[in-house]
């Protein structure tokens, strides 16, 4: 059996990746494809309880290298146990966030070293990467006041300044730019639906492309 496709979907709060993760595995399944959504952090048993160390608590409850370092444990077994296998048994895999939000949030957000971060990925993760990743571009202060709408306990980073989010959308763009064969930028302003087409028009594509 084929390998399948590891597509991760990236961007800062509000910008609707969770919303436009579940669109677009409805879109990928009418094309007769098996897919799992996954998160991150979290994914896998291990990870989820990572995860609660992230997202809850106060603004300067870790530094960058500890977020990183707590990230890349978390990554290393989701990755291990459920993206790996996944796509061995050919399906797609779409994440909503991977190793580019730690590079976004940790490097650029928290100013942490970006060959730390790099030196990181290479021992959790070797060359394993994406073969697609969306990265869902709106204003720090739109989608903030979206992510603040939704509530819920998981406030720690919505809870960060202005300042931060302006750094984390830079630092994306930066990131596509710097690898514009794998990242597509994709305007995440407007209606779902709208939205959705955006990405759409970009990955059933190259869902097809790949196929067989």
């Amino acid at each position: 059996m084929a390998r399948g496709l590891f597509i991760t979907l990236e961007g800062g709060e509000g910008s609707g990746k969770s919303t436009q993760g579940k669109l677009l595995r409805t879109a990928i399944e009418k094309m007769g494809q098996s897919v799992v959504l996954t998160r991150e952090p979290g994914g896998s048993p291990g990870a989820e309880a990572i995860r609660n160390l992230l997202v809850t608590g106060d603004t300067d409850r870790w530094d960058g290298l500890t977020e990183a370092l707590l990230l890349f444990a978390a990554r290393r077994d989701h990755v291990e146990r459920t993206i790996k296998p996944a796509l061995a048994d050919g399906a797609i895999v779409i994440s909503d966030r991977f190793a580019d939000s730690t590079m976004a949030y940790q490097g650029y957000g928290h100013n942490l070293d970006r060959e730390k971060i790099d030196h990181l990925y290479r021992l959790a993760l070797g060359n394993f990467l994406p073969d697609l990743t969306l990265i869902l571009d709106i204003p720090a202060e739109e989608g903030l006041k979206r992510a603040v709408s939704r509530g819920g306990d998981e406030q720690r980073y919505e809870n960060m300044d202005i300042a931060f989010h302006n750094r984390l959308r830079d630092g994306f763009m930066d990131i596509a730019k710097r690898d514009p064969q794998r990242c597509k930028v994709v305007d995440a302003s407007g209606s779902e639906d709208e939205v959705a087409a955006r990405l759409q028009n970009i990955v059933l594509p190259f869902v097809e492309s790949k196929d067989g």
